[in-house]
């Protein structure tokens, strides 16, 4: 199965009519480190997207770049073990939302799935998204992004108290 591009997540954000251009870089946005550095950003108003599998069920969770997803409320937004929670492989990422990771979007997906939003996205008024490959993103309001990916604003993250140090 081909990734989808791009190309395919501008056509998905021009269908807002939202103005939204994806910028390229030379150099890797993969991670949020790459995309903070590479757009002269905080490290926090970077979106990861991740995709993971609940009991053959795929889900798509938007993180701020700065935090650690927690699989336990993961697991019991769907009622069942940790165990049942599993990151998804590059091939099933291309095969359920169209790209691989380091460059999976918050829309434009292959199908719809169901988003949860990290709550602690909500510190930043102006976020940035991966857009299809690993050096390419734009810039989102937090609110338009909660508008257009549907997604469900929850806590899905370590608390810091649970961090070790």
């Amino acid at each position: 199965m081909e990734p989808l591009t791009p190309l395919d997540v501008q056509k998905a954000l021009d269908a807002y009519q939202l103005g939204i251009q994806i910028q390229t870089f030379d150099e890797s946005t993969a991670t949020s480190a790459e995309a903070a550095a590479a757009i002269g950003t905080t490290l926090g108003s970077i979106v990861k997207s991740l995709v993971f599998v609940i009991e053959e069920q795929p889900i798509v969770v938007l993180a701020a770049g700065d935090q650690k997803i927690d699989t336990r409320k993961l697991a019991a937004l769907y009622e069942v073990g940790r165990k049942k929670v599993k990151i998804a492989s590059p091939e099933q990422c291309i095969e359920y939302v169209g790209y691989a990771p380091g460059g999976v979007p918050p829309l434009g997906h292959r199908q719809p799935l169901p988003i949860y939003i990290d709550a602690t996205l909500q510190r930043f008024e102006m976020v940035y998204a991966a857009a299809g490959t690993p050096n390419a993103i734009f810039p989102i309001p937090f609110v338009t992004l909660v508008d257009i990916s549907r997604g469900k604003v929850t806590d899905v993250i370590v608390d810091d108290e649970a961090r070790p140090d």
